[in-house]
Formats: C-alpha cells, structure tokens, sequence
C-alpha cells in the first residue's frame, strides 16, 4: 500500500485546533481541580473565554471534553492500517503503533504517573465510564471499516477489529489498575511492552501473520 503524504493543516484549521486543545485544557483543570459532575460547561465556556455553542460546536458532550482523545484514537488506529508499508500486514502495522505510542508516553499509550490522576476521575465518575465504553467501540468500529476496504484477505475483519481492539485494552487497563494501586511507571514499562508483544503474537497466531 502506498503512503501518501498529509495535507499540512490550514492556518483557519491550526486555529481551530488550538480553541479546541484550549477549552480541552481548562475543562480538564477544572475537573481535576473539582470533579467531573461538579463544573459545568457554561463555566468552562467562561474560564476558556468562549460561548457555550463554541464548546459543543467542538464538543458534542460534557464528556467529551474530558475524553477528547476518542478522535485521535480513531485515527491513529485507521490510519496505521490505511498507510501501512505494501509488505506490511495490518497486525504488524498495529503493533508498531503500540509500541510507539508507549515509548512516546502518550496519553493511548498507557504509561505515564501522570495518567493516574485521569483514570481516577474517569473511575468515579459513571458518565464517563460509559462514555469511555463507546469510545472504545467507536475505535473498534472504524478499524474494521479499515480493515474491510484495506485487508481483503480477512475472511471476518469485524471480529479482527474486536479481538485487536479487546487485547490492546486489556494490557491498557491492567497497567492503569497498577498504577492507580500507587506503582510508578518506570517500573511497569518493560512488563507493558512485554504484554503488548505477547498479546501481538497471540493475535498473530490465530489470525495468521499475514493479517
């Protein structure tokens, strides 16, 4: 498959870009600082200096203010698939970006002291818990589209995109339980990797490598 090369945003879409991280910044302070339940969108509208109808304009919910990275996660996981190298099949080019993403420490990639904090509102909070629940089978859904139109020889890529889906959010959850228990993310960082490997290989193994 040949990669193509991205569009460099537009300065109206860097614009953009930049109101949506700023309201995704205060609103998070503000739910750190408070609690999720207790802020609502009309103060984080007036903190971040913008209407209400801007916040839901980049914002359908309240929850997604806290969640914000549901979209990236969509993309990152389509994308890995859509641009893959021609020799590369689908299940390498997911494992790759796992890796990535945790040795970058970003937020999808699961390992950070930071995080902590983050997994606890979303803990206590049954919104966004459910919330979280549709994220993932929002990723989930966009990946078997990509997998559809991309890796015709799958003979099921739905139940592809659940199973991958399935075990990259078990070793993330497992980590986030270690760490929320009070463990440090330097020490979890070899073991996560080596989850990750072992649960790329078991999807290797009945799948195929091919896929």
């Amino acid at each position: 498959m040949v990669e193509e090369k991205k569009a460099e945003p537009s300065l109206r879409e860097r614009k953009k870009q930049a109101t949506r991280q700023r309201i995704s910044n205060v609103a998070t302070g503000l739910f750190v600082e408070r609690g999720f339940d207790e802020v609502t969108v009309t103060e984080i509208a007036r903190v971040a200096e913008v209407s209400a109808m801007t916040v839901f304009n980049y914002f359908p919910r309240k929850e997604d203010l806290f969640l914000d990275r549901i979209p990236e996660a969509v993309e990152l996981f389509t994308e890995a698939v859509r641009r893959r190298g021609p020799d590369e099949s689908p299940l390498a080019a997911l494992r790759v970006l796992a890796l990535r993403l945790l040795g970058q420490r970003h937020p999808l990639g699961g390992l950070d002291d930071d995080f902590a904090h983050f997994w606890r509102i979303v803990v206590e909070s049954p919104a966004l818990r459910a919330r979280a629940r549709e994220g993932v089978e929002e990723v989930e859904e966009a990946l078997a589209q990509a997998l559809a139109e991309t890796a015709p020889e799958l003979p099921d890529p739905y139940l592809a995109a659940a199973v991958t889906v399935a075990a990259y959010r078990a070793v993330y959850v497992a980590t986030a339980r270690r760490m929320l228990a009070g463990e440090r993310a330097a020490t979890l960082v070899d073991g996560h990797r080596a989850r990750l490997e072992a649960a790329f290989d078991a999807l290797e193994g009945v799948f195929g490598a091919g896929a």
